[in-house]
């Protein structure tokens, strides 16, 4: 429990380090809108999704069966490797499995019972997915470490190898290159492939098991020894030229060259105590996915970033479709905190050129077409609103708002469509009228209604505009008399010329108002 929390307390300074998000929604005066950073997957534990192979073809134990000796009983050849019998099994499996507590298991070769033919096995393994490596690669051997052996990479899926680390007890004897350490090692010289000494020499104890691959030591020249600064080590894989793509494989490969001799020449009189045996392989990385996802998933039997910033791809290394509009680029640690998607294909297919201004390490799409705007057009143009059932590279993304030119303040709407109206107006576009409102090249209120204003002293009321009042009454609501007591004008005569005539006025009015309408 102790070696795992040491463990996760190591790996801590990478897991927890910058670009977790590739966008974040944000308000601007020009509205909502999607802003981009760089972003990569968090560090795990990459044997999980390995495959593995071992080879030449026969150099496991186990078939035929053979005993075997250890260096600490190199003449008690008791132990047994039986690939019949799976308690006495070792096949290659074993190195990647969980193992219970107080058993080891691990894979083993054959004995070098062939001396003075050398005993040679390659262990292979393999992620059909660019990886970058994020803490030291430990391989843990049984039985004493090998005296020679070199790790080699692989970029392209094994098609080619590359030295990666040589490993041997005299390394001008085994390689002619002088034996180095990762900590002599300068800014200038940290992806140097070395030669060393440190885990080949016999230390006749079974305690030093270890063999490393010192990325947190590479890491350190640029982050310091407690990987606190690690902008700075951001900024150097940037700017230092093929830093960034030693830390990355997609194989690895062990070619173990000679077994561990117990400090001494070769005994030909006991070959039974020379062999290599893996007990566990720890590699520990993130899905390479170009800065361009944070998220890594295991489908259909393999590693696939899940891509944002329009990007696609096992690795995030092309553009989508309809997102074309410049060549695809990897994204950049910089400038930081957050660094840049790099999105030159971010127009959304609704510009055919952008603009890059250097030294802000800005890209700007350049005239937005389809009624967009904004940097990368991925706003809609004022009077316009965004097609909430249209993807954002849909040439219909933008709707055009068709504010009532009377009923609206102005012709723009919300990111729903509805526009702003002036007083008494209603609907999505200003063209309708709210209740005790009427239309009338824009909505006035109501004079009278069925329901509450309603005309007085007998009027009627025409379309809630206006009363139409009887003789002897006047008034927006018919609500005052023409004539009162005191008024000796009015007699009968005058009565009945009084009331007949605003009847007529009232039809004239009325023929009038129709002819209007019409």
């Amino acid at each position: 429990m102790l070696y795992l929390v040491a463990f996760l307390l190591h790996c801590l300074p990478l897991a927890m380090g910058h670009y977790d998000i590739c966008k974040s929604w944000v308000t601007t005066d020009d509205g909502p809108s999607w802003e981009f950073y760089a972003c990569q997957p968090k560090a795990m534990r990459m044997k999980d999704y390995v495959t593995v192979r071992v080879d030449p073809p026969g150099i496991t134990c186990g078939d035929p069966p053979e005993r075997f000796c250890t260096h600490e009983n190199p003449y008690l050849c008791s132990d047994e490797c039986d690939a019949s019998t799976p308690d006495l099994a070792h096949p290659p499996k074993l190195m990647f499995d969980k193992e219970d507590e107080g058993l080891v298991t691990y894979w083993q070769s054959v004995t070098w019972s062939r001396y003075p033919e050398p005993l040679l096995a390659n262990i292979t393994l393999s992620w059909n997915k660019s990886i970058e490596l994020t803490d030291d690669i430990v391989v843990t051997f049984e039985y004493g470490r090998p005296t020679v052996m070199m790790l080699e990479k692989s970029l392209d899926n094994g098609r080619t190898w590359h030295p990666y680390q040589y490993y041997a007890d005299d390394c001008m004897e085994a390689f002619g290159m002088p034996a180095r350490r990762v900590k002599d090692l300068s800014t200038t010289s940290a992806n140097r492939i070395i030669c060393t000494e440190e885990y080949s020499r016999w230390a006749g104890s079974k305690k030093e098991k270890n063999v490393r691959l010192e990325v947190r030591d590479r890491f350190a020249i640029f982050a310091g020894q407690d990987l606190r600064n690690m902008d700075n080590l951001y900024t150097r894989l940037e700017s230092a030229k093929g830093l960034k793509d030693f830390f990355t494989v997609t194989d690895l490969r062990m070619r173990l060259l000679r077994p561990a001799l117990g400090g001494t020449y070769v005994q030909r009189e006991n070959l039974y105590k020379y062999f290599y045996a893996v007990s566990n392989i720890e590699v520990t990385g993130r899905c390479k996915c170009n800065l361009h996802a944070n998220l890594c998933s295991f489908k259909e039997g393999s590693l696939q970033c899940e891509c944002e910033h329009n990007t696609t791809g096992q690795d995030c290394g092309k553009c989508k479709k309809n997102f074309r509009t410049r060549s695809w680029r990897a994204g950049s640690y910089l400038p930081l905190p957050n660094g840049s998607p790099n999105a030159y294909c971010e127009c959304y297919g609704h510009s055919n050129r952008c603009s890059y201004i250097d030294f802000l390490n800005v890209v700007t799409c350049v005239s937005c077409k389809h009624n967009t705007r904004g940097q990368h057009c991925q706003h809609c143009r004022l009077g316009f609103y965004r097609n909430g059932s249209a993807e954002l590279d849909d040439e219909n993304v933008c709707i055009e708002c068709n504010c009532n030119q009377i009923g609206s303040l102005h012709d723009r709407c919300n990111e729903t469509g509805y526009c702003e109206c002036r007083e008494g107006a209603a609907g999505p576009k200003c063209d309708d009228c709210l209740p005790n409102y009427y239309w009338r090249q824009g909505c006035f209120p109501n004079v009278c209604d069925e329901e509450l204003l309603i005309c007085q002293n007998g009027g009627t009321c025409y379309q809630n505009q206006r009363c139409i009042c009887p003789a002897g009454f006047k008034g927006i609501l018919c609500e005052q008399s023409k004539c009162d007591s005191d008024n000796k004008a009015c007699n009968s005569a005058s009565s009945t010329y009084l009331s007949l005539t605003p009847f007529l006025i009232s039809a004239l009015i009325l023929q009038l108002q129709r002819l209007l309408d019409f």
